[in-house]
């Protein structure tokens, strides 16, 4: 077994890649790459990753690590999966390995390795390569058939959906200070929204923006709902999610958030989805609180550890 260090991937690499993470994900329960890493692997974008490649002794593809090392606040990131056929080799410990190396060199050996759907093997990983537990990213999950509230709007704000090139730096603007706090979604750009609208599964009629109609009319929050799947596809169940839901800072405590909230599973519902599923940072607990009053519950963890930097006696060789 070899690991392979590229700055590009090939359109069939990228194809075994995304197949990879597939299989992986129906074994596990989980996909292993985040949608911001499939995007990239997709689409590319304005900075370059690190790409490792695990192959067997033929060429086969039988494992891949994504790094990205832009992001001089926190450090390099990385991203790991294991075909299920090629586990128990090594692959995943190679893959880490590398990532570490790639981390030395080019973050001072500061390293985030995600652990999505918080997989044993994948936890024991970190902690033996001398990682610590840092972040948990909750998956909650809610029934579409349970009754739902109706949706309350605070006085003189009403809904409409996404405009695309008319609502985009409006959005920007409110995402960005909803998310100041946020170490991923607060630094979206126009580009990061652009490829998001290009995606098949981009529907401006489920991305609901709130305005505030006192002159001057101001975007004060959004929900924008995704549908995972295809409702015309009856071999898999489709399901919802809550993409991303923010409010203006200067619009917090009126009800905002929880009938943006109510009006995007209420959109979902319409859709004939029967499921909606939801990611949040454990440690919001404000926003936890509110999903759980509206009838969500855990179904899953993403883990994020953390390596601050070279530790002495090489515990990852």
């Amino acid at each position: 077994m070899t690991v392979e260090q590229l700055d590009r991937l090939s359109t069939a690499q990228v194809d075994q890649v995304l197949a990879l993470s597939q299989a992986a994900g129906d074994t596990d329960g989980a996909l292993p790459l985040s949608e911001h890493v499939v995007l990239h692997l997709r689409h590319g974008g304005e900075t370059q990753a690190v790409h490792l490649l695990a192959r067997d002794a033929d060429g086969t593809v039988t494992g891949y690590a994504h790094v990205d090392t832009t992001d001089a606040v926190a450090g390099a990131s990385a991203e790991l999966a294991v075909h299920p056929q090629h586990r128990r080799r090594g692959i995943g410990r190679a893959l880490a390995e590398a990532a570490i190396a790639v981390a030395d060199e080019r973050s001072g050996g500061r390293l985030r390795l995600w652990a999505h759907g918080d997989h044993p093997s994948a936890s024991a990983l970190a902690i033996r390569l001398g990682f610590d537990r840092a972040r948990v990213l909750l998956q909650l999950r809610r029934s579409l058939f349970a009754p739902l509230d109706e949706v309350a709007l605070p006085d003189g704000v009403t809904l409409r959906g996404f405009r695309p090139g008319e609502d985009d730096a409006a959005w920007l603007a409110v995402n960005a200070a909803a998310f100041a706090d946020h170490p991923e979604q607060g630094r979206w750009t126009l580009d990061d929204l652009r490829v998001r609208i290009q995606e098949p599964w981009f529907d401006p009629a489920g991305f609901l923006l709130a305005f505030r109609q006192d002159p001057p009319e101001e975007l004060v929050g959004f929900h924008w709902t995704k549908i995972h799947g295809d409702p015309e596809d009856r071999s898999h169940d489709p399901i919802g999610e809550v993409y991303v839901l923010g409010v203006a800072p200067g619009a917090h405590g009126g009800g905002l958030g929880r009938a943006l909230t109510l009006a995007g599973l209420w959109h979902l519902r319409s859709r004939g989805l029967s499921q909606v599923m939801l990611y949040v940072d454990e440690e919001n607990r404000r926003a936890v609180s509110l999903y759980q009053r509206l009838g969500f519950v855990r179904w899953a963890m993403d883990v994020s550890f953390q390596r601050s930097g070279p530790r002495d006696g090489a515990a990852t060789r």
